[in-house]
């Protein structure tokens, strides 16, 4: 039936119930412009390019668990505990900045892997070791740090700046990390088993994958993904702080939502993340040109994300 239904909708209607993220900010660029003759200003198109960087870092790696019908509250958390032990190992530990580096997206990727053998082989719910994880990093983060911001590696604060005038390194970096995104979900094995996992579970282990080794892969991305968001974050700061990024995970999930994925699993993509991510960008720097307080900005970005969610109950009623 609803094959009947869908061969009845006109090719527009079928584009923009696929495409709603992408139309909703081109209206939303639009009326804003209309709105604010500083939008579409050079200076502030690159701002909002920049403050949806981090988002939009986050946001790919908990695509991958959205994906594969998880949650992973832990981002935030995360990105905040590798920059601080950058910063740590580059300064108090007098590790070689380039190895402290290094550093930071492998406590990353171990988050990760302990939040999947909590999921896949402790059986716990997504949702509950997740959010344990977040309080074990932002605690870890303020033990090692004791409390107090540590200033980065010169080297690694430069990712916070600008490739001349019009470049900033954060977009440099959101760019790669969508394209690595992408080609993860649509042309590796590990994707496909994502998209597989949550679709159906059951049917995904019937068919051969290894799901619990599969967790331990999308998790793992999530928790690198968010170490690189943790090292640009720090780079803008110039400094590893042990609350940054302090409610960035939910950031992070509604950039995956508003951009299609559901949160029932098997669906969503890295172009939509990235989508998501911009509306929000765009949303709270147009709020700002505006002069809307900040207590009301809150309650539009919550209304967005509710509307984001009906529309993916409202579309997933629609296929069954």
């Amino acid at each position: 039936m609803s094959g009947n239904v869908l061969a009845r909708r006109s090719p527009t209607s079928v584009w923009l119930a696929e495409n709603a993220a992408f139309a909703a900010l081109v209206v939303l660029v639009v009326a804003l412009s209309l709105l604010s003759s500083d939008f579409l200003s050079v200076t502030n198109l690159l701002n909002v390019a920049v403050q949806a960087a981090v988002t939009a870092i986050l946001a790919f790696g908990a695509t991958f668990v959205i994906v594969a019908g998880g949650i992973d509250l832990s981002v935030g958390s995360v990105a905040a505990l590798s920059a601080t032990a950058l910063a740590w190992t580059a300064t108090t530990a007098g590790l070689p900045w380039g190895l402290a580096t290094l550093v930071s997206p492998a406590v990353g990727v171990v988050c990760g892997l302990v939040n999947a053998g909590l999921i896949a082989y402790g059986k716990l719910p997504p949702f509950i070791a997740t959010l344990a994880m977040m309080g074990i990093a932002r605690g870890l983060a303020l033990v090692i740090s004791q409390g107090r911001p540590i200033a980065m590696p010169e080297a690694v604060s430069h990712v916070g700046e600008r490739i001349g005038p019009y470049l900033p390194i954060p977009v440099i970096v959101m760019v790669i990390m969508g394209v690595v995104a992408a080609v993860i979900l649509g042309r590796t094995y590990p994707g496909r088993a994502m998209y597989a996992i949550g679709g159906n579970e059951e049917a995904a282990r019937l068919s051969g994958i290894e799901v619990g080794r599969q967790k331990l892969i999308t998790y793992a991305l999530s928790g690198g993904f968010a170490a690189v968001a943790g090292i640009v974050l720090a780079g803008r700061l110039a400094s590893a702080q042990p609350q940054a990024a302090a409610g960035y995970e939910l950031d992070a999930i509604a950039a995956v939502v508003i951009g299609g994925a559901s949160l029932s699993g098997g669906k969503g993509r890295a172009l939509g993340t990235f989508i998501g991510a911009l509306i929000l960008a765009v949303l709270r720097n147009g709020l700002n040109l505006l002069s809307v307080s900040a207590f009301w900005q809150q309650v539009v970005i919550g209304v967005v994300i509710a509307l984001a969610v009906l529309v993916d109950t409202l579309r997933r009623r629609g296929t069954n």
